[in-house]
């Protein structure tokens, strides 16, 4: 049995994932709560081995060495990811890395994860990582797409299109909630939309 694969990421409205900064929001475009906290916490209660193209890692890395303890940064759910396995898929990568249990894997993205797939005992998750995800996409290994969207538009300072650089997908809605009253997470089956003409 194969293990499955989810691709988490937090968008605003607009389906940006990031802003330009320098920018007001702060993280969390500033709408977090307890629920959400919460949530995410508990999503990471079960072993999962995380997925990170070389970019999103770094940006973790950075983050969370420039962080304080109570900075948004370290909210308890990033701690219990960054206790995790980690792949992290980079040609530019190299150790050491700051991150407890993390493996530079070189080569393509699509056979590194198929395998992985095969291999991994416990699920894998990959927060952020657009570019490495559209392609997983494109090669049918992503099995959910968990999306929390944020209740902002970011028209102005939004960067990096979550699904911008996606091929076209149907989508099945396998679960939704709603964490502090305006924050939903779409939970969905992509497959890969095959045109009737």
């Amino acid at each position: 049995m194969t293990a499955t694969y989810t691709f988490d990421v937090f968008a605003s409205l607009d389906g940006y994932g990031s802003y330009d900064e320098p920018g007001d929001w702060g993280g969390y475009w500033g709408k977090q709560g307890p629920e959400l906290l919460d949530h995410r916490l508990a999503s990471f209660d079960t072993e999962h081995r995380m997925v990170f193209g070389a970019t999103t890692f770094r940006q973790f890395v950075d983050m969370l060495a420039a962080s304080t303890e109570d900075s948004d940064v370290r909210d308890p759910w990033v701690t219990r990811m960054r206790s995790m396995p980690a792949t992290v898929v980079s040609s530019t990568l190299e150790g050491p890395l700051d991150w407890p249990d993390a493996t530079v894997v070189t080569g393509d993205a699509v056979e590194i994860v198929a395998r992985l797939k095969e291999e991994s005992p416990v699920p894998l998750r990959s927060h952020g990582s657009l570019s490495l995800n559209w392609a997983l996409m494109a090669a049918g290994l992503v099995d959910r797409i968990q999306m929390t969207v944020f209740p902002v538009i970011t028209g102005k300072t939004g960067t990096d299109r979550v699904l911008g650089g996606a091929d076209d997908f149907d989508l099945e809605l396998l679960e939704h909630r709603t964490l502090d009253r305006d924050i939903q997470e779409l939970v969905y089956r992509p497959t890969r939309h095959v045109s009737r003409h």
